[in-house]
């Protein structure tokens, strides 16, 4: 929906809106069910937890299976964060950032049961959608692709490494092929991984949320986690009311707070929310968009600020871009992100674009997640770095375990080592703006 006077060549501006979620092609895709009410008063249950994406919603629907009585709270809506606004892409592994991470720090073994942790991750999201009758428009299939002869050869060892090492089917595309599988100039080289796959992410988180609630789980939205008085019985404190408990869960990642130093002081600098923008196109002819993209995979290059796009159910292409870490006005990113999308597919120059809206990520240092527990009964998952969709619905499934006494794989990557952003609260920002500058230049050149 454009406004009068501020509709420009293939730009659809919405006044007034910021890089966020009121003008997200996501929303406008669902029918979203009465807010729950915030909390109010005191309330009992075995575990509470904070955070209702991906990563909370699957630890509150795993406990709940195991008999445990759960409490969850959101500050704003269920999927409002990076869970309902993100690319949708589903993707077995962490990068091969976050893979050389774990591949340095842990045994060849404990490796290779991380990776495996990815893939089962994949299935629990089939299965779910399966189980729980999610209709979230999930199609298989996943391009990663080069944008230089320069960048070629690290995506072809990557791809080489997790046949060799992981035993998993990936499929290289070299120069003379790759136009056959998208319809652009720009990318020398991919590789097709037929197992990952791409969905609509607030679709799918909403489907948890209801599955969730169906298992007994007690969900309050409009309820921020101001801060838990630990001790044997946490404490879990918001404006209004307290969830008294045995075990706390932690899964609010980018949106935790002022980034975790609220309620987990310890948490503060391990994570970086990052910005990254989406747009969504008007709808085009099926014949039109199958023609971009083969097996209408989802698509992401190699860059270390990487562009990442896939077509929707309803004919549109949906395209985004990590940016930077404040928000930008929405002209600033309708601008930026479609001169993006138009170096890769300058065809679709005569497309309006409707839609525009953003969000942050969370990252860590070394883009392996981040998994630990706090005094022993409050567990935290954070640090997706872009993998959210599978990781962190395993990321609730580990912490389940663990809480059930099973904490051997939660455990694995416990071990991870991580460093924290350096700079402190105020100088943080901006010194990872200018770090993505220079990785900007480095991708550029």
């Amino acid at each position: 929906m454009s406004v009068a006077g501020t509709r420009q060549v293939g730009i659809a501006v919405q006044a007034g809106e910021g890089p966020d979620v009121a003008n997200s092609y996501y929303e406008l895709g669902v029918a979203r069910p009465p807010p729950s009410l915030p909390l109010a008063g005191r309330v009992t249950a075995d575990v509470c937890v904070v955070g209702g994406g991906y990563a909370g919603l699957s630890a509150a629907l795993e406990l709940a299976a195991r008999g445990y009585s759960v409490a969850l709270l959101d500050a704003r809506r269920i999927g409002w964060g990076a869970s309902g606004r993100n690319g949708g892409q589903a993707l077995v592994g962490f990068g091969s950032a976050g893979e050389s991470a774990i591949e340095a720090q842990l045994s060849a073994a404990d490796a290779r049961r991380a990776w495996d942790i990815t893939v089962e991750g994949l299935q629990l999201l089939r299965e779910r959608i399966d189980r729980y009758g999610i209709d979230c428009d999930y199609r298989p299939g996943y391009l990663s692709v080069a944008v230089s002869a320069g960048k070629s050869p690290a995506l072809k060892a990557w791809a080489d490494h997790v046949v060799r090492t992981y035993d998993y089917p990936v499929q290289w595309i070299g120069p003379a092929e790759i136009g056959h599988w998208i319809a652009s100039d720009r990318f020398h080289s991919g590789v097709f991984d037929p197992q990952s796959g791409h969905l609509h992410p607030l679709k799918y988180c909403l489907g948890l949320a209801t599955a969730a609630h169906g298992a007994g789980v007690r969900m309050f939205e409009g309820s921020t986690a101001r801060s838990i008085e630990r001790g044997k019985n946490p404490v879990v404190r918001t404006g209004e009311g307290e969830v008294a408990c045995r075990f706390v869960v932690l899964a609010g990642n980018a949106y935790l707070g002022d980034f975790g130093e609220a309620v987990a002081p310890e948490l503060a600098g391990r994570i970086m929310p990052v910005g990254t923008y989406m747009i969504a196109t008007e709808p085009m002819s099926k014949a039109r968009a199958d023609a971009l993209i083969r097996q209408r995979a989802a698509v992401s290059d190699t860059n270390f600020v990487v562009d990442y796009f896939r077509l929707s159910a309803d004919q549109r292409l949906l395209f985004g871009a990590g940016e930077s870490v404040r928000g930008r006005k929405p002209r600033q990113l309708l601008a930026i992100v479609r001169k993006r999308m138009l170096k890769v597919f300058p065809q679709l120059a005569d497309l309006a674009v409707p839609h525009a809206w953003g969000g942050l990520v969370d990252m860590t240092m070394n883009k392996a997640p981040d998994f630990g527990r706090l005094d022993g009964n409050i567990y935290y998952v954070e640090g997706f770095s872009g993998h959210g969709l599978v990781v962190a619905a395993m990321a609730g499934r580990l912490v389940a375990e663990a809480i059930a006494g099973r904490p051997e794989r939660f455990d694995l990557f416990a071990r991870i080592r991580h460093h924290r952003f350096p700079g402190g609260k105020l100088m943080r920002a901006p010194l990872l703006t200018l770090g993505m500058a220079y990785y900007r230049l480095r991708d550029w050149f």
